[in-house]
């Protein structure tokens, strides 16, 4: 039987969109912080983060982070060279061992501070596609005229995905104010537009997680994980059907992806959230990133751990009972994770 652990806090940057001269641990220390005062808590049973050496050029980056955290006395901590969401899971599975009861977990990246599509073509795939050149802007354009050839999907639906969460990230303090997308604007990279592309943003997240009586202690109305779950797909794009996510299905039924109320997706390009909706099994009457989500804000390392301190936020006030939460890595939707979360009395 899996042990109950929940969000009980969860603080984000206001996210930039071009480089404000800080350092990564600069960007993370006030996020630290701010979460540390939130929840009283100085020190936790496991710290585990998520970032990218690819970004700094340079191995063992993440340690410098650790200045933000406080790592003396010595504590528990681990690190993944993914989305801050796989570090939440493995903090999620240390603490179904029973060892501990608080886990700390953060994500961060500064992509500005170098050509973003030529270091992810070295981080996705540095012998396969890397001598190629393709970068990860070309292949979800690749990956979004399968999709529209397949459905039927048009240019301007795409567009009305941009400026839904455009609109909806200017009502987010932490987002990037984007202007409404330009209609007839050049492509990017054909079928898709500027809009329809996660700008370029740097910032940082936090969660804390904590388990049974511990999280009713730290927070007023928890946000239970009802069930996590990832899956992973072939990294060749041509090893598989990029029009749909099999992952992402696998990953939503072991999470229990059902009575879903508000979504958060890591939707990197406006075609994914429609590829994703399918996946998941999600309807018109679901509310999808009503924080703006990765279209208004994009930070590397971070933006699928927002998506589940977003989801859990709408559970925290009352907005939703049952929420659903989505992040991504690797190009096209390779891998995919899905956390379901609720309040108490909702399992």
């Amino acid at each position: 039987m899996s042990r109950d652990i929940a969000v009980v806090a969860f603080a984000q940057t206001e996210h930039e969109g071009e480089d404000g001269g800080r350092l990564e641990v600069e960007i993370l220390a006030p996020v630290i912080t701010e979460i540390k005062e939130r929840t009283g808590l100085k020190r936790f049973g496991f710290t585990c983060s998520g970032s990218c050496d690819y970004l700094q050029g340079a191995p063992f980056s993440f340690v410098s982070a650790l200045d933000a955290v406080g790592a003396w006395p010595p504590i528990s901590e681990s690190h993944v060279e993914m989305d801050g969401a796989w570090a939440l899971y493995e903090a999620w599975i240390k603490m179904q061992c029973g060892e501990i009861d608080t886990a700390l977990v953060y994500g961060f990246g500064k992509s500005s501070q170098g050509t973003l599509r030529t270091i992810m073509t070295q981080h996705y795939d540095p012998y396969y596609l890397a001598p190629l050149g393709v970068d990860q802007v070309s292949l979800a354009a690749l990956q979004a005229r399968a999709y529209m050839d397949r459905t039927g999907v048009k240019e301007d639906d795409l567009r009305a995905i941009a400026a839904r969460s455009r609109a909806a990230g200017r009502d987010n303090p932490f987002a990037l104010h984007l202007p409404d997308p330009e209609e007839g604007a050049d492509y990017d990279v054909a079928p898709l537009r500027p809009h329809d592309i996660a700008p370029i943003t740097d910032g940082a997240a936090a969660i804390v997680l904590a388990a049974g009586d511990k999280a009713r202690e730290l927070c007023e109305r928890p946000a239970w994980i009802r069930g996590i779950d990832h899956r992973v797909e072939p990294h060749s794009p041509g090893a598989r059907d990029l029009t749909r996510s099999e992952s992402t299905r696998l990953a939503g039924e072991r999470a229990g992806a059902t009575g879903i109320e508000v979504a958060e997706l890591h939707a990197q390009f406006s075609h994914e959230e429609l590829i994703l909706r399918e996946a998941l099994g999600l309807g018109d009457d679901v509310p999808v990133n009503p924080s703006g989500g990765p279209l208004s804000a994009n930070p590397l390392m971070a933006a699928g751990l927002i998506r589940i301190g977003e989801a859990a936020a709408r559970v925290q006030d009352g907005t939703a009972s049952r929420a659903l939460a989505h992040a991504s890595a690797g190009p096209c939707l390779q891998q995919n994770l899905v956390c379901v979360l609720s309040g108490e009395n909702h399992g």
